[in-house]
């Protein structure tokens, strides 16, 4: 009796489920060190939250399914903390939407979160936005009501009924109040949740470098490429793996948005420059930048200026153009490292009219680098 008693308690166990690998833990190999999370929350205050939309399958009924999307918020300071960080902003090709971008380069600042989400639910997201911050906080000092929220998008109607409308204010504000700093969930979730890249399942990825003094993070929502394009590690792992292509159709149909976070104290100027070098990532994967695809690009820093209230003056100390290398450095491999990231953590998908994109196959991955002694 005692050992079948002691094999009750042991069967009655939970089982847990075995976390998703990331590309480091498949051997990919990547150059530079990152913190302890691999993530843009290496950055200290820097806090992420998603909601993901995964409903209904078979035939495309506009307004009622298959539902494939959702909405991801970053937030520079940590959730409810509006203090404007310095910023800059970069376009590699414009064939998508930055809401806010503009005055990010007028002002040289970042006020409240960066808003991922899908092409058609950019202006959901941005007035849900800002309904949130007017329940949730008061007006400036004045009380003057005045926002001008930055959401980004990428396409996701392969899998989606992208012209359903499902995201609503409710998932906007599931997805800020899920904000938080750690670890940062990663494939097809939030604004990536119907994502495709390089033809296989896409959506959000991270990665992040420490430096001497400095970290630098990074997220993205990817939904770029074609196949044959793909390299990883210099390997042309696309041209390795050709089967069950996403697209029937030559041309660029995807998109990627990035955001890169710091600690380093930058100008906005610098930080457009940091927001370049994304450019040098995406090459290094393959990509083109196709004419339909809008690559837009946010960096932003978290070191605070000091405020002497007696003069009204900010004082903001910057790193000299010189010493930037670095940072410029950290930003291209932890990009990298986010995009191969995001493609790790995806799995298949079906959509739309039963349309399947396949996740990265671990095990073909690993063979391809393997046969190229990577």
């Amino acid at each position: 009796m005692r050992r079948l008693f002691a094999l009750l308690i042991l069967v009655s166990l939970p089982v847990q489920a075995a976390p998703r690998p990331r590309a480091r833990d498949l051997g990919v190999p990547f150059d530079g060190t990152p913190g302890p999370w691999n993530a843009i929350t290496d950055v200290a205050g820097v806090a992420v939250g998603h909601e993901t939309l995964v409903s209904g399958e078979g035939k495309l009924v506009p307004g009622k399914g298959p539902v494939r999307t959702g909405v991801t918020a970053i937030f520079p300071r940590g959730r409810g903390v509006d203090r404007p960080v310095p910023a800059g902003w970069f376009s590699l090709n414009g064939n998508g939407e930055l809401t806010g971008a503009a005055w990010i380069e007028e002002s040289g600042f970042l006020e409240g979160p960066v808003m991922l989400t899908g092409t058609h639910s950019v202006g959901a997201v941005r007035d849900a936005t800002i309904a949130w911050r007017v329940k949730h906080g008061p007006s400036d000092a004045e009380g003057y009501w005045w926002s001008l929220p930055v959401v980004g998008e990428t396409w996701d109607g392969e899998l989606n009924d992208v012209n359903g409308f499902h995201v609503k204010p409710e998932h906007v504000a599931r997805a800020i109040e899920a904000a938080k700093p750690g670890p940062v969930t990663e494939g097809s979730v939030g604004g990536g949740t119907g994502s495709i890249c390089f033809e296989f399942k896409g959506g959000i990825g991270t990665s992040s470098r420490k430096l001497e003094r400095y970290t630098v993070g990074v997220l993205v929502q990817c939904n770029c490429g074609r196949r044959p394009q793909l390299t990883i590690a210099g390997v042309p792992v696309g041209r390795e793996i050709p089967e069950h292509p996403a697209y029937g159709t030559p041309g660029e149909n995807g998109s990627i948005l990035i955001v890169i976070a710091t600690d380093a104290p930058l100008l906005p100027h610098q930080l457009k420059r940091v927001a370049r070098r994304a450019s040098l990532a995406l090459g290094r994967l393959g990509s083109i930048s196709g004419n339909g695809s809008g690559d837009l690009f946010v960096a932003f820093s978290t070191a605070d200026p000091a405020w002497d209230p007696a003069k009204k003056v900010n004082t903001l100390s910057y790193l000299p153009n010189d010493a930037l290398d670095p940072l410029f450095e950290a930003a291209v491999r932890a990009t990298e490292e986010a995009i191969v990231n995001a493609m790790v953590a995806a799995d298949t998908m079906t959509g739309i009219d039963g349309k399947t994109v396949i996740a990265l196959p671990h095990d073909r991955l690993r063979s391809v680098l393997s046969k190229r002694g990577k």
